[in-house]
């Protein structure tokens, strides 16, 4: 019997979204879903939810809960990996407090800056804790990472874990349905072409039937832009190099040095940009599963649609070899030539029976180019940091991340990852 494993099964609603796909999925029919969780109440609660969904789909796919990872993992074809090391509490309120308190707010915090920076250096160990499983249970399968910060714990699994891996991101999916919806224009017929890193890819190309869209696209921004709204961040940033980002503007409001500055508070208000976004959202989803627990996993009727979420036609695309197009994120073996090749970019991939085969891009225009490397910086001398053990790494990637090294000295980011590294505690490896 074939098997796909979910690490990090507790997260019943994606969970549901990704295996309740594959239980829709024809090809996929009589595979195991093997489920994996440390939280043993919420691996039960996922068990029941897709045990009630297959009686509902009338899928025969095999339900199984596992406590023991690597027998979970052991003769897997697939793993989706979809964990959060340290949680909310406590390693996210560290991770947004201890900045707070040195004057560096954030909104998201996971997948650059400080935040982003910690919460690799949690995950990066137990990445390559299932990477060394997976050597010896499932050396073949395809790893599915969709766990943040996407490009170094991706490339973590590549380069160190030796895993056949490709990251992730709903950010590609849902740039072109979002932007088009807000300046009110047809998706119907129009082709178009993103790449870039993870959270910071560009579209580079929108047309249809041979028509640059993006004088239409621009024009009605710069209209939108007149009031307050959502997208605020990513439409200045349009206008002022070009292109519009792929992922949302409450997290590329951190990723630059141009919006949070404590000098220019009026920034906050302009750009219409939540600080102290993630932590509101994790509270807000804490409660919601408290009232939401008994509709999901104790519904006999519980019904599904196949969502969007790439996993299941991906694992389609290979078991029939017919093709599907995905954006991923994979080593850069020369796909996007002006960024660094031990980078993990985000680009154009072929997905079939022979596996995932990611696309050419060439040169990014120099500008975008440039933003990424700014965040490509951070990324590799974090994983520098968790490859060597080494403090002077993690001093190195806070102080060239852009948004912390336009705000705070060097004394005080020496001093502030110090104190987030005596706060983590065991949730951290030893640093010297």
């Amino acid at each position: 019997m074939s098997k796909i494993t979910f690490l990090g099964a507790g997260s019943s609603v994606f969970a549901k979204n990704v295996l309740g796909d594959c239980m829709m999925t024809p090809s996929l029919q009589g595979f195991e879903l093997a489920l994996f969780d440390i939280n043993e109440e919420r691996l039960k609660d996922s068990e029941n939810m897709l045990n009630n969904l297959k009686l509902t789909l009338g899928s025969t796919c095999v339900v199984k809960a596992y406590t023991n990872r690597k027998e979970a993992l052991r003769g897997a074809k697939y793993v989706v990996n979809a964990i959060q090391v340290g949680g909310y509490d406590p390693c996210t309120i560290t991770d947004f407090e201890i900045p707070k308190k040195y004057g560096l707010r954030q909104t998201i915090g996971d997948t650059l800056g400080i935040g982003g920076i910690f919460r690799n250096l949690r995950t990066i160990p137990v990445m390559l804790d299932f990477a060394k499983d997976m050597n010896e249970v499932c050396p073949d399968a395809w790893f599915l990472n969709y766990t943040n910060p996407m490009a170094v714990l991706t490339n973590a699994m590549t380069t160190y874990g030796g895993v056949k891996t490709v990251g992730l991101c709903h950010s590609v999916q849902r740039c072109i349905p979002y932007l088009f919806e807000a300046l009110d224009m047809e998706t119907e017929g129009v082709h178009t072409k993103i790449a870039g890193i993870n959270h910071m890819a560009w579209l580079l190309e929108a047309t249809k039937d041979g028509v640059d869209l993006y004088p239409e696209i621009k024009r009605r921004a710069r209209e939108k832009q007149k009031e307050q709204h959502e997208d605020m961040v990513r439409y200045e940033l349009m206008f002022r190099f070009g292109y519009y980002v792929t992922e949302s503007s409450e997290h590329n409001a951190e990723y630059h040095p141009y919006f949070i500055k404590k000098n220019y508070p009026e920034l906050i208000e302009r750009f219409n940009i939540p600080l102290d976004e993630y932590p509101r959202r994790c509270e807000r989803q804490i409660k919601r599963w408290a009232t939401m627990r008994d509709e999901l996993v104790n519904n006999k009727s519980l019904g599904h649609t196949r969502s969007h979420e790439y996993a299941s036609y991906m694992f389609e695309a290979m078991e029939t070899n017919n093709p599907f197009k995905i954006g991923g994120n994979v080593m850069n073996t020369g796909l996007i030539t002006n960024l660094p090749r031990e980078t993990v970019v985000e680009v154009p991939c072929l997905v079939d029976a022979s596996g995932i085969t990611p696309t050419y891009v060439g040169d990014l225009p120099q500008q975008l180019a440039a933003l990424n490397r700014t965040n490509i910086n951070t990324q590799l001398l974090t994983l520098e940091a968790a490859a060597t053990g080494r403090k002077e790494h993690i001093y190195h990637a806070a102080m060239l991340d852009p948004h912390t090294a336009a705000e705070l000295s060097i004394d005080d980011i020496v001093a502030m990852c110090d104190e987030l590294i005596e706060a983590h505690g065991n949730w951290l490896p030893k640093f010297v």
